[in-house]
């Protein structure tokens, strides 16, 4: 039935699941950046310190960094909408026990399971959006069905501040669970369902991860995303040398509007030239890396390298995804929960080794170790021609 309609309408994109989609991966990442933008507020109403309430963030990380794969495989044979739903109750139940809780191990607990919704939500959304269309328009499919994250990383945190200062933290949190119910129905009414893989289809765990250029992507995934993390995790005292301590959310909006610029670029590019694409962005992200360790004390050089660096990560969820995909082939959910669990562990490792570097040798370091990172991902992606990233159209 999934054949023929796509045989029928091959041009036709189903646009509303796709925003679907988006809309389940902007709830995700709102979800974890949250409680950075309420930490006074939290931290007042729990009566604990806002280096304590910082660590709901990483409960959120480590639950989907630890769900991420054993849930993808534990639910490979259920229908693929159910497995959705699933997910977006999971936000809807744990983001209204953290809006009613007024205990912080409830609240810890409560964010650690909103995670672990995270972890699945994030190996699906790639592959249901494949699924949606013909195999040419993977790429543009899967670009709108990632849109919400650059939305959410520029938002998120500007949002729940702006949220927590106009109706308080916890009303924050019912609004996230207000979106998720309204996904619920827009989901139901909007999203085709599609059966989970059958038994001889299922592809066991170190077989797909040994599956030739699975390695290559992820370990991509691991150097650009570090590199990215480091940064945009520190970004406050980064741009403090340039005068802009108090322009820390101007940054970021240009960040994130240049964010949906490389976003729309990867979806014109990743049908036909994923590869060359992949390498633009890592070569010019590096030279912005360059430019910030020569010249990062002047203002107009920090707006120029951020919107710069905003438009090479903004296409990057969409590319290493369709790379994965592909190159995974029938384990591709499977690879795509790995993803997960790379790209958390880059954003746990960005904050780890950023604060590190920031107090050890200060923000000057950090472009150069940009820089390294940058080089290592260049030279795995120019390796892996045969498998992971090959040259020419991904639809011959």
């Amino acid at each position: 039935m999934h054949q023929t309609a796509t045989q029928t309408t091959p041009e036709r994109l189903p646009v509303m699941a796709l925003l679907a989609l988006a809309m389940t991966g902007f709830i995700c990442i709102v979800t974890e950046t949250l409680p950075a933008g309420l930490l006074p507020q939290i931290s007042a109403g729990l009566e604990i310190s806002q280096a304590i309430t910082g660590q709901m963030v990483t409960a959120y990380a480590l639950g989907s960094l630890l769900a991420a794969i054993p849930l993808t495989i534990a639910t490979r044979r259920w229908r693929r909408r159910n497995v959705l739903l699933l997910t977006i109750v999971g936000f809807l139940v744990f983001n209204s026990v953290t809006a009613l809780s007024s205990h912080y191990l409830l609240t810890l607990i409560a964010r650690f399971f909103a995670g672990v919704a995270a972890g699945l939500a994030w190996s699906l959304l790639a592959g249901y959006a494949r699924r949606m269309v013909v195999p040419h328009q993977q790429g543009r499919a899967m670009a709108i069905a990632m849109v919400g994250t650059p939305i959410a990383l520029s938002l998120g945190v500007p949002l729940g501040t702006f949220m927590g200062a106009a109706i308080g933290w916890r009303s924050a949190f019912w609004v996230m669970s207000a979106l998720a119910l309204i996904l619920l129905v827009w989901v139901i009414a909007k999203v085709p369902d599609y059966p989970g893989q059958s038994t001889n289809e299922r592809m066991p765990l170190r077989k797909v991860f040994m599956t030739p250029g699975v390695r290559a992507v992820l370990a991509v995934v691991m150097a650009w995303m570090l590199a990215h993390n480091i940064l945009y995790t520190y970004i406050a005292p980064f741009v403090v040398p340039a005068g802009l301590e108090s322009r820390v959310d101007i940054v970021l909006l240009v960040f994130g509007i240049a964010a949906l610029i490389g976003i729309w670029i990867a979806g014109k590019r990743v049908d036909h030239a994923l590869r060359s694409t992949v390498l633009a962005s890592l070569a010019t992200f590096a030279l912005i890396a360059c430019l910030f360790g020569l010249m990062s004390q002047y203002a107009p050089v920090i707006y120029l390298g951020v919107f710069v660096w905003g438009v090479t990560f903004g296409g990057a969820a969409t590319l290493l995804q369709t790379a994965l995909a592909d190159t995974a082939g029938s384990g591709a959910d499977v690879a795509l929960s790995m993803n997960v669990v790379a790209w958390n562990s880059a954003i746990a490792g960005g904050g780890i080794i950023g604060g590190l570097l920031l107090g050890s040798w200060g923000v000057g370091s950090f472009p150069w170790i940009l820089l390294g990172l940058l080089i290592i991902a260049w030279l795995i992606v120019w390796s892996a021609r045969h498998h992971g990233f090959k040259p020419g159209p991904r639809i011959g």
